[in-house]
């Protein structure tokens, strides 16, 4: 075995390795060589070189969020670090366990005009669970720390390891218990690649975290309020897939006082559920009589779980039309998304619900099922429209769900992709993955990959051309699997801001906003050596999408190339047509 000869270096490698963190994503750098040497050498990690910073951070995330443990990223200094940031701030808001290492110049050379050299301390402040900025080790490269004062006053090394020791626990302990990502930035000085056989350092491996969830006191209450009324609603956001136990799914889809409004990235399915909150909310926004159906639709209780929530029609419901009692069902945060939250209870969901659940009383409600007669008339009209429409990106969508394979893992883009998705069905057996902590479309690509690693099944990733483009050295990597799928969706620019309001046919708003383009992955795809087909019709696309899931020797790029023009229209009137 080798190790780098730097102390820091190796009590980082083995409290990685007694936390059981194999997944090692590095960038190619020299400050952080004592890193690369330990964890590549080390056969008990799995280390992963990707060049660009900005698509390896996004690669661990999907690494991270797929096995749900953390995943380590390890940059050189200066500027490779800030290219970590929009990973870095997805996992906060998603709850994944990232752990950004990254190795720095010593202090003595910060802002003395020393290349590659910035202020890495506490730099992801505002979006970390934690920061630990290690002390340099003063019995490595002596002559230097001996001649420029290291700042930390007569501190022995015994001093500085303990320290060390100390911060490396408490940033790993908030990553795998809180699930959020952590910060550790280690100062080293040259030479840089100095190895030794044998360990200089060892480690206590003992682990003083305390839980701090809270145990709740006043269930006679929640469940007071949850019988006494009848008209629930249980509303899903971003979901890890197998997370609710199938008997909690069953308890909440046969009460009929319940409505459970899914999305698609909940990972939850019953014929009870509501998957397409818009399709329910937009014919109430364009009717005569919205207020008196608001009014009905109005819940008195409002469950929350998961993460964001793609609709932005339902948070518009919800602010105007807020119920009396609103919880949150987390074991770590509760957003206050409606601005009328009541409870944040700490704990898992399938939880709570089997706890609310054990009085058995029947709350006597025509609630579900009013709204599901109205949810049947939604589903026929979608299907009598799709029948009326030309080919277009709502058309598309309708017939890419139908057609993944079962057990595939779905990685969706931001923007236009995961809100179209929420229209049409979704076979359970699929697990749904979207970068929605941030809603950004700068990582879908990268994260994708990351997550199909160690998935057993194959990977879709259905993205948006400009998520797509953007994301391009995504697929600069050696770690593409044959059976890696990409359904890519050209309108030729981003077509959610012909949705949005305040749209113009100008060529100020082509330029600006919409960012009109003629590209196509073609290119891409053989650079980076994918197969590739494009389709630009109806029946192109449903010839073709046998072939597109057939195993292959390389992974594949099916480009669907829409009309630009036309894919607005089409989306606002199949609103007005359901109404």
């Amino acid at each position: 075995m080798m190790y780098s000869d730097i102390p820091s270096a190796q009590t980082l490698v083995l409290y990685f390795k007694s936390r059981g963190i194999k997944n090692i994503v590095t960038s190619p750098g020299s400050r952080n060589a004592p890193l690369t040497i330990s964890f590549s050498k080390n056969p008990f990690f799995k280390s992963y070189s990707i060049v660009d910073e900005r698509c390896a951070a996004f690669f661990a995330l999907g690494m991270a969020q797929q096995l749900r443990e953390p995943v380590a990223v390890i940059c050189t200094s200066g500027s490779a670090l800030l290219n970590y940031y929009p990973a870095v701030a997805e996992a906060f808001y998603s709850d994944i366990p990232l752990v950004i290492v990254s190795a720095d110049r010593p202090s003595y050379k910060i802002d003395v005009g020393d290349g590659q050299t910035i202020r890495q301390k506490n730099i992801f402040d505002a979006h970390i669970g934690y920061s630990a900025n290690l002390k340099q080790d003063i019995t490595h490269a002596v002559d230097a720390v001996q001649f420029f004062d290291n700042g930390y006053g007569k501190e022995t090394q015994e001093d500085i390891q303990k320290y060390n020791q100390e911060k490396i626990a408490q940033a790993l302990a908030i990553a795998i218990h809180e699930n959020s990502p952590v910060h550790i930035n280690i100062p080293f000085e040259e030479p840089l690649y100095g190895t030794v056989e044998n360990l200089d350092v060892a480690i206590n491996v003992s682990e003083n975290f305390v839980d701090k969830h809270n145990e709740i006191e006043n269930w006679e209450e929640f469940i007071s309020i949850w019988n006494n009324h009848d008209r629930k609603m249980v509303l899903v956001g971003v979901n890890n897939p197998d997370t609710i136990k199938k008997e909690v799914i069953e308890e909440l889809a046969n009460d009929s006082s319940v409505l459970v409004f899914t999305e698609t990235t909940s990972n939850l399915h019953h014929p009870n559920f509501f998957p397409s909150i818009d399709s329910i909310i937009a014919p109430i926004e364009k009717s005569d009589d919205r207020q008196e159906l608001f009014a009905e639709l109005q819940p008195d209780v409002l469950v929350t779980f998961g993460g964001m929530i793609v609709s932005k029609k339902i948070k518009a419901f919800l602010r105007t039309y807020p119920p009396k009692f609103h919880w949150h069902i987390d074991t770590k945060k509760a957003y206050d998304t409606f601005f009328c939250l009541r409870e944040h209870v700490k704990m898992a969901p399938s939880s709570f619900f089997k706890t609310l659940y054990t009085s058995k009383l029947v709350v006597k409600s025509n609630y579900q099922k009013h709204w599901a007669k109205i949810k049947e008339v939604y589903e026929a009209k979608r299907e009598e429209y799709l029948g009326q429409i030309g080919f277009s990106d709502f058309m598309a969508f309708n017939q890419i769900q139908k057609a993944i394979p079962k057990k595939y893992q779905v990685h969706l883009a931001n923007s236009s992709t995961v809100r179209y998705t929420q229209l049409f069905p979704m076979d359970e057996s699929l697990k749904v993955y979207c970068n929605r902590g941030t809603s950004g479309i700068d990582g879908s690509t990268s994260t994708a990959i990351g997550a199909s690693i160690n998935f057993e099944q194959p990977t879709l990733l259905i993205t948006g051309d400009l998520s797509f483009f953007y994301d391009s050295n995504g697929l600069w990597n050696n770690y593409i699997r044959p059976d890696f799928r990409i359904i890519l969706i050209n309108n030729s620019g981003g077509g959610i801001f012909r949705i949005l309001p305040g749209k113009e046919n100008t060529e100020a708003f082509a330029t600006f906003f919409e960012t009109a383009h003629q590209l196509t992955g073609e290119h891409l795809a053989k650079m980076f050596d994918f197969e590739y087909l494009k389709v630009t019709d109806e029946q192109q696309l449903s010839d073709c999408i046998p072939d597109f899931y057939e195993a292959s020797k390389k992974p594949k790029i099916l480009e669907i190339a829409t009309p630009q023009t036309q894919n607005d229209k089409i989306l606002l009137t199949y609103f007005d047509f359901i109404s």
